[in-house]
C-alpha cells in the first residue's frame, strides 16, 4: 500500500522572516562586538587628516544590529500569543509529557524512531529555544546598559535610570561588559550546535528540519 503523506504549516511566513532576521543580526553582532573589542583592523592613513573611522563605523552597526534583535525579539515574542504560532504553543503539552522526552532523547541516541509530536519543537528543542530567548533578553540588557553609559541624551538618557540599577547590580560597568562579553560567546557555541542538529534533523528524519525554516511546512503520515 503507497503511503500518503500530507503537508501541514509548521511556522507562519513572520515566523520565518523573524528568524532570518535575528540570525543575521547575532551574525553581524558577534562579528562587530568581536572588533569593538579588539580592533585588530585599522585604515591606513599617511595625510594626518581624521579619517579613520572603521571603529566608530562598527560601532554604528553594532548599535543599529543591537536595536533591529531587540524590536524582533518583542515582535516575536508577541508573535507567539496569536493564532499564527498555535502549533508552536501546544510544545508546551510535549514538554511535559514524559513520555515524549523518552522518546526523544531515544531518537537522538539512534535507539528508535521520533515520537510524534504534537507541537512543532519538540522538548529538548523548546528548553533550547527558550534558553537562547533568555540568553537574548539578557544579552540586549546588557548591551542597554552600556548604551546609557556612553549616550546620555535621547533614548540613552531616557532609559539611563532604568539601566543604573542594573549596572549596580552586575557590580558596575567593568562587570556589565564582562558578562556582555561572556554571553557572546554562549551565541558562538549555540550557533555551530544548532545549524548541526537541524542538519541532522533533516537527514534523519525527512520532511522536518532545516527545509521547513524555508518553506514552513513539514510533512507527516495520512493515518
Amino acid at each position: 500500500m503507497e503511503t500518503r503523506y500530507r503537508a501541514v504549516l509548521e511556522f507562519s511566513k513572520l515566523t520565518r522572516i523573524f528568524h532570518w532576521i535575528r540570525a543575521l543580526a547575532i551574525f553581524g553582532l558577534i562579528a562587530t562586538g568581536f572588533y569593538l573589542a579588539y580592533p585588530f583592523l585599522a585604515p591606513n592613513n599617511f595625510t594626518g587628516e581624521p579619517v579613520g573611522f572603521l571603529y566608530a563605523l562598527m560601532r554604528s552597526w553594532h548599535l543599529i544590529l543591537g536595536f533591529l534583535l531587540i524590536a524582533v525579539t518583542i515582535f516575536r515574542l508577541y508573535l507567539l500569543l496569536t493564532k499564527e504560532c498555535a502549533l508552536e504553543r501546544r510544545s508546551i503539552l510535549d514538554f511535559f509529557n514524559p513520555f515524549v522526552w523518552f522518546g526523544v532523547l531515544k531518537s537522538y541516541l539512534l535507539f528508535g524512531g521520533h515520537p510524534h509530536l504534537k507541537g512543532a519543537y519538540n522538548p529538548l528543542q523548546l528548553a533550547t529555544y527558550l534558553g537562547v530567548m533568555l540568553l537574548i533578553i539578557a544579552i540586549s540588557l546588557s548591551g542597554l546598559v552600556l548604551y546609557a553609559h556612553v549616550y546620555h541624551e535621547g533614548l540613552g538618557g531616557f532609559i539611563a535610570p532604568l539601566m543604573k540599577p542594573l549596572e549596580v547590580l552586575c557590580g558596575g560597568i567593568a562587570n556589565v561588559r564582562l558578562i556582555h562579553h561572556i554571553l557572546t560567546w554562549a551565541f558562538v557555541i549555540f550557533i555551530p550546535i544548532h545549524i548541526y542538529m537541524a542538519s541532522w534533523n533533516s537527514a534523519k528524519f525527512p520532511g522536518a528540519g532545516v527545509d521547513t525554516i524555508f518553506s514552513g511546512v513539514k510533512f507527516e503520515k495520512d493515518e
